[in-house]
């Protein structure tokens, strides 16, 4: 009889090496960092942020990195952060979707362009480019009612489960090292 003990082990060991992979980590400005004279617009671009990835800020002192309203980002407000930070090197994990703000809270700064608005999608759901022309869609027949004779009982359908991309992957793993290896 086969010995579950390495599957174990092996599974154990895909999700340490997938979880982490998962993400994406970005450098924000790239060499340049978080500085004045950068163009962060075109620097997201062609980029797809998903939550779980994470935003790295380096600067040098005399800059802050601010998260702030869509209102405060667009007409440079500071004094009205979310959370600040002027250490130097900030990482930000992107925990949820939608647009986050950051900009510089040194007056002057965020007119200068030190400012980024980056667009989260969800983890399974990747962004589309804006120009791509929406999704279409096709109508589902009506849902199927069944009815039983009085008195008898039928099962319930059990709910149904979404399975994320990661939980894919180790199945594969998984069925790999059952069927493949042992």
């Amino acid at each position: 009889m086969a010995s579950y003990g390495g599957g174990i082990v092996c599974v154990f060991i895909v999700l340490c090496v997938a979880v982490p992979s998962l993400a994406t980590v970005y450098n924000v400005g790239e060499s340049s960092g978080w500085t004045v004279g950068v163009d962060y617009t075109n620097w997201t671009s062609g980029k797809t942020f998903v939550v779980g990835d994470s935003l790295v800020f380096n600067y040098g002192s005399g800059h802050t990195v601010d998260e702030v309203s869509g209102s405060d980002y667009n007409t440079c407000t500071i004094g009205n952060s979310n959370k600040t930070d002027n250490s130097g090197t900030t990482t930000l994990l992107l925990n949820t979707a939608g647009t986050h703000y950051y900009i510089c809270g040194v007056i002057g700064h965020c007119g200068s362009g030190m400012k980024l608005a980056v667009t989260v999608a969800d983890g399974g759901v990747t962004a589309a480019p804006s120009e791509s022309p929406p999704p279409t869609t096709t109508a589902l027949p009506p849902p199927v009612t069944f009815t039983s004779p009085p008195g008898s009982v039928l099962p319930q359908p059990s709910k149904s489960v979404t399975l994320s991309p990661f939980v894919a992957v180790v199945t594969a793993w998984v069925a790999f090292f059952k069927f493949v290896l042992l």
